[in-house]
């Protein structure tokens, strides 16, 4: 079975010679629906009423913002924006509240998170890790330099209004030892005794405790609290360890039909384009879609940036509507998914009959919903057009192509690589800017236009030219008379020139496509003509007809 993130844990604090313990620790542990460990300490600044309040406070927030963290975001962007809104609340907290006032309070956290640790500091709480023997401190005293000021705090939750948080990350490794401490420990014990005390390999528990009583017996006076860590085992490689395998995999020049890789045999190529070659494929016991890079002069950052994000998105974002990656071991750089059975909406567009406005409204709804699953994890797809969705014969669909999806923490591509397909790009992409959820709204609109009318609302973008968002969009009402007045509406504010005309996410469009129908009167019924509705009687009568007009024209001539 593959390794999981498993810590132990244990606490100790003692109030020392004071009669309140303005210390608190808590850590949170890996469950079913969370991998992370998040262990935090907070001292209570002394002498502020409410130190106490402001530490457990501190810490039981912050933890719960943890657990409800967004994992796309990024540690450090959750962290920070956890302890920045404790900060808000406890400063205004002891604003308003005179028997809180002045409450502020230290805080050191520790997260663990696939193989990675990211440390979050304010005050004089401190994190140690022992590794291999050697004891390692991570944190830096926000004190004074002068010694005779060493007791006060130059940085503490709910001092001020606004803060500045110590961040900082390194790869994790099994049999790491952590200790987090407030300066109650720290400031009566020397470092090579503290490093002697996590050394001896002692049951967590134990070892805060030892640390504590040695603390108290120092007689510093202060409350003394220690939380250990200790990583047992880590989890399969994360985002970082991703990168460094993907950059170690080589980009081989493009296999042929029938070549062996990893287990899969290639079948029939699907697609190839000037950077990839794409296969069905079966083996490892499934059916498979296999995309290989090729070999490009500066292509390659591009080629590896576009496997790490498919591979970092299919791990963490779940949605029937979404394409999965599949995560096997390789030894040549490639993506691979399940095959899906079905044919892309580019595909529909090209055969008859016209797509239904049912139909079409089942397929926006849906195609609506995978773009809905992107937003909610922070995902921009950039590329949303109908040669990358799905249609399955079950009335499924799925969202292709998350190559050249933009995440907010990982890198971007190179600025004169940024990808897009120009007929379907949001004016704001044409200009240069990074887009966002806007922008993707833009494309679908640009897609679910297409589908209906088999025309693009403001022309197709050739090569070089750029497009003619100053001109009003081709008429939906001429195109598609059968169309409804508000689904023409619904379209319409989908592919608006200004993005905050268009709707502000798609949850907003989810619900006008699949509520329309009750908030507007139904269009007029228009029966299809004969050519949709049976194309061999059309051409029979038409056939009919001109054989009548040919034996007209020779009786007319006969004399």
């Amino acid at each position: 079975m593959p390794e999981t993130l498993r810590v132990q844990i244990g606490i100790a604090t003692d109030p020392g010679t004071r009669q309140r313990n303005e210390d608190f620790a808590a850590c949170l542990l890996p469950e079913p629906s969370r991998t992370d460990v998040v262990a935090a300490v907070a001292d209570g600044v002394g002498g502020a009423k409410g130190g106490r309040v402001a530490a457990e406070t501190a810490v039981r927030l912050f933890l719960d913002a943890m657990a409800e963290q967004n994992p796309l975001r990024g540690v450090k962007a959750n962290a920070v924006t956890a302890l920045e809104a404790i900060n808000r609340w406890l400063h205004a907290q002891g604003q308003a509240d005179t028997s809180l006032s002045g409450m502020a309070c230290t805080l050191t956290a520790l997260i663990l998170t696939g193989r990675q640790m990211h440390v979050v500091h304010i005050g004089d709480s401190r994190l140690y890790r022992l590794r291999d023997g050697v004891l390692t401190r991570l944190t830096t005293d926000h004190v004074p330099s002068r010694s005779a000021m060493r007791n006060m705090l130059t940085r503490a939750l709910g001092a001020q209004a606004d803060i500045r948080i110590d961040y900082d990350q390194e790869p994790a490794r099994t049999h790491d030892r952590y200790l987090l401490c407030s300066d109650g420990v720290h400031g009566g014990l020397s470092d090579s005794t503290i490093r002697e005390e996590l050394d001896r390999r002692d049951a967590p528990e134990e070892t805060a405790r030892a640390l504590v009583e040695l603390a108290v017996q120092a007689r510093i006076g202060d409350n003394a609290t220690a939380l250990v860590v200790d990583a047992i085992s880590l989890p399969e490689a994360d985002r970082f360890d991703l990168e460094s395998a993907a950059n170690a995999l080589p980009i081989v020049p493009a296999p042929k039909s029938g070549a062996v890789i990893d287990g899969y045999t290639l079948g029939k190529i699907l697609a190839d384009s000037r950077y990839s070659r794409v296969f069905e494929a079966t083996g490892n016991g499934r059916a498979a879609v296999l995309k290989f890079p090729k070999p490009a002069v500066g292509a390659e950052p591009v080629l590896r940036l576009a496997f790490l994000r498919e591979a970092w998105i299919a791990a963490r974002v779940r949605s029937p509507w979404i394409a999965e990656v599949i995560e096997d071991p390789r030894s040549v750089l490639y993506t691979a998914m399940p095959f899906y059975e079905g044919e892309t909406l580019e595909q529909r567009l090209q055969r008859r009959p016209r797509v239904s406005r049912i139909e079409g409204i089942g397929i926006a709804a849906k195609l609506a919903k995978a773009v809905a699953a992107l937003h909610r994890a922070g995902v921009i797809h950039r590329d949303i057009k109908p040669e990358n969705v799905i249609l399955q014969p079950n009335g499924g669909l799925k969202l292709l192509d998350l190559g050249v999806a933009r995440l907010p923490n990982i890198p971007d591509f190179p600025a004169a690589t940024v990808p897009g397909t120009p007929s379907y790009m949001a004016p704001e992409l044409i200009e240069g800017q990074a887009g966002d959820e806007r922008s993707d709204i833009f494309a679908l609109g640009v897609t679910l236009f297409r589908m209906f009318t088999a025309a693009y609302p403001y022309g197709e973008v050739e090569a070089f030219s750029r497009p003619r968002f100053n001109r009003p969009p081709a008429s939906i009402a001429a195109l598609r008379p059968d169309l409804p007045a508000w689904l023409d509406q619904v379209l319409l504010r989908l592919i608006a020139v200004r993005p905050e005309d268009r709707f502000d996410d798609a949850l907003e469009c989810i619900f006008a496509l699949e509520h329309g129908e009750l908030h507007a009167a139904p269009g007029k019924p228009r029966r299809s003509p004969l050519l949709e509705r049976d194309p061999l009687r059309f051409w029979q009568t038409v056939s009919a007809i001109l054989a009548l007009l040919v034996l007209l024209l020779a009786v007319s001539r006969t004399p």
